[in-house]
């Protein structure tokens, strides 16, 4: 271990930082950790494959939000989409911070949310949910620049889904008026949440993409060529053909280089 001539930020002790090697062994240390690496995504591949063919619960209790224009259903929360992800954020009275701020954490994760017309080209829907009212949420929403869905929650939904002591998100599904509970995810899993393929990937749907282990029958796409500018999606429009070849060129030098 070599020691660093900079102090560390407490009591000007010493950081005691990794072997400082040449090139050749720098390149040489990171592909072999770059095997584990791998590992680990096909490991979570295979981890979001055994999601899609999880049981899915019937949601047969009628849920009630209030929203920027009234009161509106679970099943107005999906905007037309089949997916939906519910955020459960703590923003009320009695949380720190209230009522200038939500949670610190919440907080912290609202700030990562990725575009949401990305998902929305995925026929999946975000939304934020608290117990705070409309006009506190436009207002927090407002000085933090946060553009998701967020709700009002106005009966038992946080805890008939185990979100009322705990921030979590719920995955739902729609066929046609009739909706059901997919998935939880939690606790430290909340961290990884914030790209759109993170929330991709807790969905029955998965990314849709051919290259996927998914059950027979699910939508897939070639991967890449849904992939569009945010303010340039529309909706059964076929790939810009430059694209097309840009990102064929793209996925064939991926695939040498695995080789």
């Amino acid at each position: 271990m070599q020691t660093s001539p900079e102090g560390g930020r407490k009591g000007g002790s010493h950081m005691k930082t990794p072997a400082i090697v040449s090139p050749e062994e720098w390149t040489a240390a990171r592909e072999q950790l770059l095997v584990k690496e791998k590992a680990v995504m096909r490991a979570r591949d295979a981890l979001a494959a055994e999601r899609r063919r999880m049981p899915w619960m019937a949601v047969e209790k009628a849920y009630e939000f209030e929203g920027p224009k009234g009161k509106v259903s679970l099943l107005d929360l999906f905007e037309g989409r089949r997916q939906l992800i519910v955020y459960r954020a703590f923003f009320e009275s009695g949380v720190f911070g209230w009522p200038e701020h939500a949670c610190r954490g919440c907080s912290l994760g609202a700030d990562q949310v990725a575009h949401l017309t990305h998902l929305n080209a995925r026929d999946t829907t975000l939304a934020y949910a608290s117990r705070a009212p409309q006009k506190d949420i436009e207002h927090l929403k407002a000085r933090m620049g946060w553009k998701m869905p967020w709700y009002t929650i106005t009966d038992s939904f946080d805890k008939d889904f185990g979100v009322d002591e705990w921030h979590g998100h719920n995955v739902f599904f729609r066929d046609g008026e009739r909706v059901f509970r997919t998935y939880l995810i939690n606790s430290r899993g909340d961290e990884a949440m914030g790209t759109t393929w993170s929330y991709l990937d807790v969905t029955p749907l998965g990314r849709q993409e051919i290259w996927e282990d998914s059950p027979e029958g699910y939508p897939q796409t070639p991967p890449y060529k849904w992939w569009n500018w945010h303010d340039n999606y529309e909706a059964g429009a076929a790939p810009d053909r430059k694209w097309v070849e840009v990102s064929d060129a793209g996925e064939a030098a991926f695939r040498k280089k695995d080789a």
